[in-house]
């Protein structure tokens, strides 16, 4: 899926794990995610926009989240699927429905308008820039 790009792969997630995260979820999650999921149980690798680094968290830590609704109150239409590894959630924006563009928000705002950065317009999107450097 991703070969010859700089990407730390981990074990494919399990069905359980992907059932859990869909069960979580308030929506139906993108397939390109879930299909990611199968791939990739997250993982780490740079992107050539900001914020620069993506850090994708297990299926069942997604769910995990969703079902705590850690940041439900602060950043309300945001589901949380990883971090930038420096201060930024990565989330898909459910506010304007399907498909969901992928953001990263400043975990230090709780001004959800004034901390969204668009990563890409959605999964699929998202994944055409999974592993390649800022240069690239």
């Amino acid at each position: 899926m991703l070969e010859g790009r700089d990407w730390h792969k981990l074990a494919a997630a399990d069905d359980n794990d992907l059932r859990q995260l869909e069960e979580a979820a308030p929506v139906d999650l993108p397939a390109s995610y879930l299909a990611f999921l199968r791939y990739s149980n997250g993982g780490e690798g740079p992107l050539p926009v900001q914020p620069l680094n993506l850090c994708l968290y297990p299926a069942e830590e997604v769910a995990q989240i969703a079902r705590e609704g850690t940041f439900t109150e602060c950043f309300q239409g945001l589901f949380v699927i990883g971090d930038s590894g420096g201060g930024e959630a990565v989330a898909l924006d459910l506010r304007s429905g399907p498909p969901f563009s992928v953001v990263s928000l400043d975990m230090t705002n709780t001004d959800c308008l004034e901390a969204t950065i668009t990563v890409a317009a959605s999964f699929d999107d998202a994944l055409s820039l999974i592993g390649l450097n800022a240069r690239e």
